[in-house]
């Protein structure tokens, strides 16, 4: 097959409509081709080059199919051409001599629904257990929440169907290497379950709640069609462990009258909990299943114009044949805690993300279209258990809570919102003041829940604080207008990451023999993509040592 780097396409208005005419006439160029030869090709990636900016190009690579390679090769010099051999990703066969119990699979996050669907397709009947409603209901929860503040602690942006995840970004780019194709198998995955197709190519690939709320329907119906069950509101309250294996699973079921508790018999169970089971991670300790705290990050979402960052990125005024435009951005303060830029969301909004009364938390979502008037981004501090003085695997849990208590408090259970002139005024009392810049008060967030001005610069500790303002003004020399005083913060942003891991061995497996524990809450995984291939990664780990029942 003949792959072709580096097709470069002025971006303009008209683009959308001559694309595949204008890529199959450079394509002809650049192979040498006859006018009338016909082919096929595809495309693999395609992403924004806008170095020379205000002029923005999108940079393809194709590979091209129903040509001789061999007489194309012989009149094509340059790196620009080359013959590859595609590759595909391959589930193992199962060829372990054990039989299993039919697996269990705790969470249906983008860790355990990818999990559960590849065990699914390759006869193992898995049974998911998810403690929220199915995404239907949860969508309706989550909206109650934001508009009358009442919390479900069961069902909310953390738990239910889809995971926290769900109501994010969608970003679907990870910077795990992927030798194996599990990345571009989980976007496979997405499309044929009702994902745009351009997911497959596009350089920053993007689904948005809208979509991923459909998607993960789908993929359940693909699971349940290969006779794995989906059961909603269970939550697993105790493993059963003898002779230091899995036997079972205690479940709290709710309905309509009291909860009930079941035992699941099993002696396989893939723990994809995500990072917020506070109290299943209580229970996980108290069963002696091995962990350790592990460093994470916390700070502050940051709203600026859309069109703020559509200036600095693009040179110009957006339109509309251009994608709201994102940034990533990193800096080292001055004590040596990495500051950075997490789940950034163009056209996006702040979200309510809290799970547990009396303390409040915040995260990033965006639709599909990217259309909202803010971009948005937590821009976050590194921390590590010396910041919140325990080496208790369940210490920078605490550390969490308290920041998520103190936002409550301040906010009086509203998001507490602060401009950045006034947050580093009062981060940096006695240095010289000179004044505030015009685009004071100027902002409005944009922000799903109720919300209110506070004093968010006494959430985080102060050696936390002055790292986040000496990121933000390193951040300013980068983009212009970044640190202006209007820029508002809303917070806390507690949840980037598990602050636990939960050790796991090179067969996947827990110390406890048929415990698998996986993906973001065992920290092993990152954002939805990365949790996905953990997912996958762990049913391939079953596959390699059971047979399906």
């Amino acid at each position: 097959m003949i792959r072709i780097n580096q097709i470069k396409l002025k971006a303009e208005p008209e683009l959308a409509k001559k694309e595949g005419e204008l890529l199959k006439s450079k394509i002809k160029r650049l192979l040498k081709l006859k006018e009338k030869q016909d082919f096929s090709y595809e495309i693999i990636k395609r992403s924004l080059d806008a170095r020379k900016k205000p002029e923005i190009f999108y940079s393809y690579t194709v590979d091209v199919k129903g040509i001789n390679e061999n007489e194309v090769m012989k009149r094509i010099k340059g790196s620009q051409v080359s013959v590859v051999e595609p590759s595909r990703y391959r589930f193992p066969s199962p060829d372990g001599e054990k039989t299993a119990q039919r697996p269990v699979i705790i969470g249906t996050g983008p860790a355990g629904l990818f999990c559960g669907y590849m065990l699914a397709l390759h006869g193992y009947r898995p049974i998911l257990l998810e403690r929220g409603m199915d995404v239907e209901h949860r969508c309706g929860k989550v909206e109650e929440f934001w508009k009358t503040g009442q919390l479900d602690r069961e069902c909310n942006i953390q738990f239910g169907e889809g995971g926290a995840g769900t109501f994010s970004d969608g970003k679907l780019n990870t910077l795990v290497k992927d030798k194996d194709g599990r990345s571009r198998e989980v976007l496979s995955i997405f499309v044929a379950a009702g994902a745009p197709k351009d997911i497959l190519y596009d350089g920053k690939p993007h689904i948005g709640t809208d979509i991923l709320t459909d998607v993960i329907q789908n993929m359940r119906k693909t699971i349940i069609a290969h006779g794995g069950e989906v059961h909603f509101n269970t939550k697993v309250t105790d493993l059963c462990i003898e002779d230091g294996k899995i036997n079972g699973l205690i479940v709290e079921k709710r309905g309509k009258g009291e909860a009930k508790k079941v035992k699941i018999e099993t002696d396989l169970a893939v723990l994809a909990i995500g990072h917020s089971a506070r109290d299943t991670f209580k229970m996980l300790y108290k069963r002696k299943v091995p962990m350790e705290a592990k460093a994470f990050a916390v700070g502050l979402r940051a709203e600026h114009p859309q069109k703020l960052i559509d200036l600095a990125q693009y040179g110009m005024e957006r339109g509309k044949y251009l994608p709201p435009a994102s940034y990533k951005v990193t800096a080292q303060a001055r004590e040596g805690r990495g500051v950075y830029s997490f789940c950034m969301c163009p056209g996006g909004y702040v979200v309510n993300a809290s799970s547990e009364e009396g303390r409040l938390a915040v995260n990033g979502m965006s639709y599909s279209r990217r259309d909202g008037k803010n971009a948005n981004s937590a821009i976050i501090v590194s921390v590590t258990p010396e910041d919140y003085g325990s080496f208790h695997p369940l210490g920078g849990i605490e550390f969490q809570r308290k920041l998520e208590e103190r936002a409550y408090e301040i906010g009086n259970g509203k998001v507490p919102v602060e401009y950045y002139g006034d947050f580093k005024r009062s981060v940096r009392r006695g240095e010289e003041d000179k004044g505030y810049d015009s685009t004071y008060g100027k902002y409005a967030p944009q922000i799903k829940g109720e919300w209110k001005f506070g004093e968010v610069h006494s959430i985080m500790p102060d050696a936390l604080n002055r790292a986040f303002v000496e990121g933000m003004e390193a951040f300013g020399r980068k983009i212009p207008g970044f640190a202006a005083d209007g820029v508002i913060l809303s917070g806390i942003e507690s949840r980037t990451s598990s602050p636990v891991r939960i050790h796991r061995k090179e067969n996947g497996q827990s110390e406890i023999g048929g415990l698998f524990p996986c993906g973001e809450g065992a920290g092993y995984a990152g954002g939805i993509m990365s949790a996905a291939m953990d997912g996958i990664r762990t049913a391939e780990l079953i596959a390699r040592e059971y047979q399906p029942l």
